[in-house]
Order: C-alpha cells, then structure tokens, then sequence
C-alpha cells in the first residue's frame, strides 16, 4: 500500500489530525520564505507529542550540512528531505536517510537521478522561486521513468479528486502533500486530509469530487 505524507505541518492539531487520518509521515518546514516554514522549536514540541510508528520529516533547502545535522538531531527527525541544489556529495554527508527532491517541467529531461545516494526521490512540479509545496503539476510519465533510479515519492499539484488516478497510473512508493489539503497555507483541512488519505490508499470506493 503507497505511502503517504501530509507535509507543511505548523501546529499541533494538523499534525494529530493527519496522524488520525492515516498519514504515514508528517513533513516540517526548515525554509523560513516558506508560508508554511516552522521552528525548530516548535517542532521539536510537536515531534516529541506524536505517537510511535510516524515518521517525521525535515525539509531543508540549501542549508550547510552541519545545520541540517543539527536541526535534526534537535527536532528528532527520522528523515532528511532537500529541496534545493543540494549535490550527490551532500547527500551523502548526512548520516540521516534523505529523500532528494526534484522539480520537473513537462519537457525537460529527468535529472541525473542515478548519482545520488539517498533512499528515495521526491518528485515535484517547478514552478520558479517555489520549493516545494507549489501546488503544481508535472507529466506523470515522467514519474513513472524515473521509478528505474529507485523508490519514487509523488508530488505536485495533488488533492483527494486526482491521487487515486496518479497511484493508479504511477504506482510510485508514496505520495506527498501540502496545499491540497489545506483551508490556507501552513494551515490544514482535516476532512481533505482524510479523503486524501483514503483515495490514495484505496480505502473507498467512490471518487472524491
């Protein structure tokens, strides 16, 4: 069964809330432009409430690897997930495991997934400025590719009306999301949260519209 990951979390009752729901990981923001960045502080406090058997997530964009060390051990993070240039040799100097994002563009080719040593790849719609939670879309076939270069982790422009059709289509090993499930940014819709969830796991039947 895919997995699946609410990022964006800010406060605590998004974070129990999608924990409730399903979710499978929850994701934290460590990139202050971000609408929907957070302290480590502040998730260390909610990291530290959660029940066991969820994975958190920190999402870092160009941050020195000591600082990415740091944080992490501070928030107790289970895994690292860059979203900026970070390169091969990076990637490889954190001693956490670490999902390399990427923003695709319809027409462009895949980037050199093959010399990266991370444990999965999270896959992105570009949109210029944006790391992450754009809400934007890429051509699915092009996630369906890059499945040769190892575990493949959906996003971009995903909502409970269409991730059922991108499982279905892309069968990556998990899906993430952010604005598609949110009332504003940085801020989460419960009742989208669980229809997500569902959809994307299978657990019902009929679509959501």
């Amino acid at each position: 069964m895919v997995k699946v990951k609410i990022c964006g979390i800010t406060n605590w009752e998004d974070a129990i809330g999608a924990v409730e729901a399903g979710a499978d990981a929850l994701g934290f923001v460590f990139y202050p432009p971000s609408p929907r960045y957070i302290s480590p502080e502040q998730a260390r406090e909610i990291i530290a409430g959660l029940p066991p058997f969820v994975t958190t997530v920190g999402l870092f964009v160009n941050l020195p690897v000591a600082e990415v060390e740091e944080i992490s051990a501070y928030c107790a993070l289970d895994i690292v997930q860059l979203h900026g240039q970070e390169d091969p040799a990076y990637c490889r100097a954190i001693r956490r495991r670490v999902i390399k994002a990427f923003r695709l563009q319809a027409g462009a080719p895949l980037p050199p997934l093959s010399q990266y040593p991370v444990n999965a790849f999270l896959l992105d719609g570009y949109k210029e400025g944006v790391y992450g939670g754009s809400g934007t879309r890429f051509p699915w076939e092009m996630a369906v590719a890059a499945k040769a270069y190892g575990r493949i982790i959906l996003a971009g422009g995903l909502h409970p009306g269409n991730v059922r059709e991108a499982v279905n289509q892309v069968k990556p090993y998990g899906v993430d999301v952010s604005s598609g499930v949110e009332e504003k940014p940085g801020y989460k819709d419960r009742k989208k949260m669980e229809q997500f969830i569902q959809q994307a796991k299978g657990l019902e039947d009929d679509a959501v519209t």
